[in-house]
């Protein structure tokens, strides 16, 4: 559904406090109703776990963890997603202490890095990561001195096991043990600390609280509402839009998580959990879009499935989906014939792709926000959407742009109850960004007459010319991915030496599988002339400051974040290369 007669429909949700307001209040609306399902064993049957035996699990290991004195400490946590590590997170803010969540995918020397600079008494991994942490640990004097794994049986010396801790946790609960589930929760006080991606040397200690947490998940339920079935849960959880945006307004909105075995096995284990929703970023929607389009041409129905999906957006036949699941049965049937929407976000998405999958009977939105937000700045109503826009202000998230140039384009900068307390042991970086209570974003963005907001690009990637014009990299990366021959793609300002004038330069990583089809084996000026082709066609649809006037090709797929978003290093600006 996608009607503007919604534009100001606002669902009523029961007000949370916190997130132990959350769990308490949710096990007790759906008892025995699954909040997890998880496997036991890789490509085993999906088995549910209920609201009920959710809350009992966090009150044993939160009494436990308690119980060690690890009241008012900060504990890290490390691994996969799994409904342990969701636990884990709880019986920690929930009344222990402050939660670190760690990116798996660091390395070693990272991960010790940024455990010096958390210093938690106690981290807890998983049996996957027990090696690297171990390793992260040698050198670290002072480092946590409770480790508990979350493998089972794996209770040594030095080392706890996370089933024995949590059933010790329910033999003191049952003693009469209640400092966990009596604790008070402060929720102005910070109960989670979250270092954003990048290098570690850049990365920043974002500290948040209950109110900010909660008051995102409350919020954005206004806007969102899911009604049936549940969610995949696919990317990391370490990340506030997968924590706060699906596993926590999930649980508050009494669906199902489905923890997904990996990127490769999203389609088979949408079909296996009957997930109805899924959040991802931009590049996990658009490869599922590529594989449609491409198994559409190999089956010769790509043009009657374009021409079909044309009359759907011209009818707005796409808002009843009972309809399309019928036209569009294959696509339909290779999801799990339930999906009722897609969430994108973490980054931009070419909003084509929206369209495309709105045409097909799937709805889809965008948001936006930063894990300094918790993260949600803006969202799409499920009901009443704009494929290029991120949506409108959440409710109670007040958003400004400053600085505006002749086209309405400046910074974003937004307050309301999820603006974080500030960055850890950092009140430089804090003070660059909080301002009397706004939040500086370092995004460019617009608002439109209705209030949707549009994302032009990162501050501090803005190209500027020498007559004042602002180029936004992240718009002509947009275009170039349209070409089936790009896989990837960076953009940034260059210096040409002849001139001293600034010139616009992309960086390209070709899709070889594409181009060798299309093709054939082709490379040297072959390859060169195909991306210059491209180039000129996505030349021919801007302004002369803005056209690619220098690019070059790269063998090896950029370096990413765990979000598969391209490490952007250099700066706006680099020196031409001789």
């Amino acid at each position: 559904m996608n009607s503007k007669k919604y534009k100001d429909v606002l669902y009523k949700m029961r007000y949370i406090n916190d997130l132990r307001d959350l769990i308490i209040s949710s096990a007790e609306m759906y008892g025995e109703k699954p909040a997890f399902l998880e496997k036991d064993v890789p490509g085993g049957e999906y088995k549910p776990i209920s609201y009920v035996q959710l809350r009992e699990d966090i009150d044993a290991l939160g009494t436990r963890l308690t119980d060690m004195g690890l009241k008012g400490k900060k504990v890290a946590v490390i691994g996969e997603n799994s409904y342990k590590w969701v636990v884990t997170y709880l019986a920690v803010a929930n009344g222990t202490g402050v939660i670190v969540p760690l990116d798996k995918e660091l390395t070693a020397i990272e991960i010790g890095n940024l455990i010096r600079r958390a210093e938690p008494e106690a981290i807890v991994y998983s049996g996957k990561m027990e090696k690297k942490v171990l390793e992260a640990l040698e050198d670290i004097e002072n480092g946590p001195s409770i480790r508990i794994n979350m493998k089972p049986g794996e209770q040594k010396e030095g080392v706890m096991d996370w089933d024995t801790v949590k059933a010790e946790g329910k033999a003191l609960l049952l003693g009469g043990d209640r400092a966990f589930i009596d604790a008070i929760i402060d929720r102005e006080a910070m109960c989670a600390l979250l270092f954003t991606s990048g290098t570690t040397g850049m990365a920043k200690g974002v500290m948040l609280s209950h109110k900010n947490i909660s008051a995102n998940v409350y919020n954005m339920s206004k806007y969102v509402k899911i009604r049936n079935g549940g969610g995949l849960s696919v990317l990391p959880m370490h990340h506030t839009y997968e924590l706060t945006c699906h596993v926590f307004t999930g649980l508050y909105q009494g669906m199902y998580i489905a923890i997904c075995e990996g990127l490769r096995y999203i389609q088979q284990n949408l079909k296996e959990s009957k997930a109805s929703v899924m959040l991802g970023v931009p590049v996990v929607f658009e490869t599922m879009h590529k594989k449609v389009w491409k198994q559409a041409e190999a089956s010769g129905q790509a043009g009657k499935m374009r021409a079909m999906m044309n009359m759907a957006r011209k009818t707005r036949l796409f808002n009843n989906q009972e309809v399309m699941r019928k036209i569009f049965a294959k696509v339909h049937t290779s999801l799990g014939n339930n999906v009722s929407l897609f969430i994108a976000g973490g980054a931009a998405i070419n909003p084509d792709v929206i369209r495309d999958y709105e045409a097909l009977g799937i709805p889809m939105i965008q948001g936006y926000g930063m894990t300094e937000n918790a993260p949600i700045i803006a969202v799409n109503r499920d009901y009443y959407s704009k494929a290029d826009s991120v949506g409108q202000p959440m409710p109670g998230t007040e958003v400004r742009i400053i600085d505006e140039d002749e086209d309405g384009v400046g910074e974003i900068i937004c307050r309301g109850p999820s603006v974080m307390l500030g960055y850890y042991n950092d009140p430089e970086a804090t003070a660059e960004v909080l301002k009397d209570g706004w939040l500086y974003t370092g995004d460019y963005g617009r608002l439109d007459d209705e209030g949707f907001l549009y994302i032009c690009g990162r501050k501090k990637n803005v190209i500027v010319t020498k007559n004042g014009k602002n180029i936004f990299p992240e718009e002509i990366e947009a275009l170039l991915m349209d070409s089936p021959y790009i896989e990837e793609v960076l953009v940034y300002g260059t210096i040409d030496k002849r001139n001293d004038d600034t010139v616009v330069k992309a960086e390209i990583f070709p899709d070889f599988a594409a181009v060798e089809e299309k093709f054939g084996s082709t490379t040297g000026e072959g390859l060169q002339d195909i991306i210059k082709t491209a180039i000129e066609e996505v030349n021919d649809k801007m302004p002369t400051y803005k056209r690619v006037k220098r690019f070059k090709l790269r063998d090896e797929e950029f370096e990413k974040t765990t979000t598969r978003k391209i490490k952007r290093t250099g700066g706006a600006i680099r020196e031409e290369e001789e």
